[in-house]
Order: structure tokens, then sequence, then C-alpha cells
């Protein structure tokens, strides 16, 4: 699967390290997303850490991204996690330089570069409209712009700053025409997920609202429900 085949808009979902997103609790939200998917047509994505993404693969027809690449070939490196471990594993892309985990413009660069060439999706986090024109430069899929001080908010940065985004969609256009641009940090509801695209996004990157929620199946269908 490549960025073609994802259809726009698209909601992808990083599980990140909570709790809840643990084994049984990333299958209970991808089955939930798996669900809504279905019911609405939407694409949604998910983002597992990495002992989940085989059986989220196995189990479910989502498309799975790992969390982060090292930008390393298989090789003595203990404890880091090569491209091709979770293209076997069975992810289709990787988010890249995401703020909890920013790396280097020129690892940006290797790891863009070695997902391309795997055929696989790569996902690049931005904090600012100039580095979101800088990593669109390199050619990735997606830039995802998350200022970081509303990430896990109930502010979204479509509500919060909505100049950061259509300025990020601007730049990254200008700088590769090709780029998909989604939005990120403290999206929670339909009307979020509206307002981003209706700024020139193509869907949302999210975590908390969903993953921490009881109810992650009422969660994203609020979150389609404008879509």
């Amino acid at each position: 699967m490549n960025s073609n085949q994802i259809k726009s808009p698209f909601i992808l979902v990083n599980l990140k390290c909570y709790q809840e997103s643990v084994g049984h609790g990333a299958h209970r939200i991808a089955q939930a997303a798996q669900e809504v998917a279905e019911e609405s047509g939407i694409s949604i994505g998910i983002a597992p850490m990495y002992m989940d993404i085989h059986p989220i693969k196995h189990h479910f027809t989502l498309p799975v991204f790992a969390q982060h690449i090292d930008p390393i070939t298989p090789g003595a490196h203990t404890g880091r996690i090569p491209l091709s471990a979770v293209k076997t594993a069975g992810a289709i892309g990787s988010l890249v330089n995401h703020s909890e985990f920013r790396l280097s413009i020129a690892d940006i660069e290797t790891n863009v570069q070695a997902l391309r060439s795997a055929g696989m999706v790569s996902c690049v986090c931005s904090n600012t409209v100039g580095t979101t024109s800088a990593v669109s430069a390199l050619g990735p899929d997606y830039v995802a712009i998350e200022p970081p001080e509303l990430i896990g908010g109930k502010v979204s940065v479509a509500e919060a700053n909505p100049a950061i985004i259509t300025g990020s969609v601007e730049a990254a256009l200008k700088a590769n025409p090709q780029v998909k641009v989604l939005t990120g940090a403290g999206i929670h509801s339909g009307k979020c997920v509206k307002t981003a695209i209706d700024l020139g996004t193509v869907g949302v990157l999210l975590a908390s609202s969903v993953v921490k929620d009881e109810d992650p199946g009422a969660v994203l269908r609020d979150l389609v429900s404008f879509l």
C-alpha cells in the first residue's frame, strides 16, 4: 500500500506508549477503528507499539504504521529498530520525527528515502511553518503539523492557531506539490477535523483523545461525523 491508495480524508491514530494501548488495548482500539472505517468509508490508520504491529496487521485490514524507525541498516545495532523489521512485521509506513522522538534533518532525509525505496509511506512530523517547508522538500508522502505545546490537550491546533495550518499547507505545496499535509495536536472532535480539512489539510494525526477514552469507537465516530 502506498499513499495514493490511502483515501483522503485520512485519520491516523498514534497509540504512543499509553497503558491503554498495550496488547489487548491496542486490539480494542484497532477493532473500533476498523468498525468506524467500514461504517463511514473514511480511511483510518493506526500506529501501535512495535510488538503490536504484526498481530494488528494479521487481524485487521487497517493501514498500520510504525511510530518510529532508526536511520540504520540491519546489523550490530542492539536495541534499535531498522525499517526492514517493521516492514516484515506488516507496517506499510512510519512516522518520522515525532515531537517525542526528534531527529536531525539528515536522519529525517535518510528515513524518508529508505521508506520510499522500500515502497512504504512516510509521515514526517513538523512543529513550525519553516520546518514544514524544509521537510516537505525531502519528498515525504505526508507532513503532519503539530505545535508541541498543544499535543495531548483539549485545544486543537485548528482552533488555537489556524494560521500555522494554512501557512504549513502553503509552504509544503510550494516546496513539494506532491506532499499531503495532516494536522495534529489537540484534535478531539469532529468539528476539529472538519476545520482542519477546511484549512487545506487532508486529515489528522491524533492520539490521546482516542487512546485514553473508555469508548474509542464513540470518539472515532464523532471524529468522522462531519466528513
